[in-house]
């Protein structure tokens, strides 16, 4: 996958910072462990003093440096007991003077045998998903601060439920979607008018699902196209490819879906994003204030067919919350 080389610089800082603070904290045990126990810092001085005199051992040239080093060997290997011994007799583990690395198959470096190591593969997607994420509102929601109270319980005229009842339901639904979230759970579109929580109620999936451990991008449809036609005309300098992280990410929120600018190439560009992980079987997330019909005039046919077919539709009612918290105050 293509990442901008600011999303590089980034996470080299972040692996420098992790190998820096593996020599920190070894430092700060081998004080707590030498402050309980003077005897193993002579040790360990004489453990360092021996690798030297192997080396002078090696190049001196006398006809017994074989037996010399075998001494040597000896020796450091009984120094290496003793100091095992007096971590174990002093109530810390054998491994406490140790390197402790985040990633033990590279070391923190990133690297094995001149190949990237998974862990910084998997950092490389982590900052870049913060990256785009880094403009979105993902902190700002979660399920506990959803109020199903304002909602009425009124039945409409037309209607077999209260708004209160369909949208207690619907917040339901979203949590356990949440809670039982998979790289098969279902795609969902989430409809209504505006001010109805369809914004809230993803962002605490969301919120919820990065919980996890899982790789979450949110972004308005505005947006998203404004970046993606930034990359594709030219306006931005750095080797971004925004359109295949979109695709990989284990959850894409596509917000506010019919605000953006229509054009022949938004039309395209998010057609091509959703249309390729329904393919490779990763979920997502549309809101949108457009009926079904108004989706049918703005977008192409065959996107409409991807949505009607392969997303689960829930129909958000009521009226606007944000303006019933202005009048109540809430706001």
């Amino acid at each position: 996958m293509g990442y901008s080389s600011a999303v590089y610089r980034t996470t080299k800082r972040e692996m420098d910072k992790r190998r820096q603070l593996v020599f920190e904290n070894q430092e700060k045990r081998k004080k707590i462990f030498y402050n309980k126990c003077p005897r193993a810092q002579e040790i360990e001085r004489e453990i360092a003093s021996t690798s030297i005199r192997v080396a002078k051992q090696v190049f001196s040239g006398k006809a017994n440096v074989k037996e010399q080093l075998e001494k040597l060997k000896n020796y450091n290997l009984n120094l290496q007991k003793e100091l095992s011994e007096l971590l174990v007799k002093n109530g810390f583990p054998e491994n406490f003077l140790e390197e402790w690395y985040k990633c033990n198959l590279c070391k923190d470096t990133g690297y094995i045998n001149g190949k990237m190591c998974s862990c910084m593969k998997q950092l490389l997607r982590d900052t870049a998903y913060n990256e785009l994420n880094s403009k979105s509102p993902l902190s700002l929601c979660d399920f506990s601060t959803f109020d199903v109270s304002l909602y009425s319980g009124e039945v409409q005229m037309g209607q077999k439920t209260s708004p209160i009842e369909k949208m207690s339901k619907i917040f339901e639904y979203c949590k356990k979607y949440a809670e039982n979230f998979s790289l098969n759970s279902d795609n969902l579109l989430l409809r209504g008018s505006t001010g109805l929580g369809k914004t809230h109620l993803s962002l605490a999936i969301a919120k919820y699902v990065i919980s996890k451990g899982f790789g979450v991008i949110y972004f308005s449809a505005p947006n998203l196209v404004n970046q993606l036609e930034k990359e594709r005309f030219g306006d931005l300098s750095d080797n971004e490819n925004t359109e295949e992280i979109l695709t990989d990410c284990d959850l894409l929120i596509l917000d506010d879906m019919g605000t953006e600018h229509n054009s022949a190439y938004a039309t395209s560009a998010i057609y091509n994003i959703i249309n390729t992980r329904i393919m490779v079987g990763k979920p997502t997330i549309i809101n949108t204030n457009l009926t079904i019909s108004d989706l049918q005039e703005e977008y192409s046919k065959r996107l409409v067919s991807r949505i009607m077919g392969d997303f689960t539709r829930l129909e958000f009612v009521g009226k606007d919350i944000r303006q019933i918290k202005k009048l109540k105050g809430l706001i």
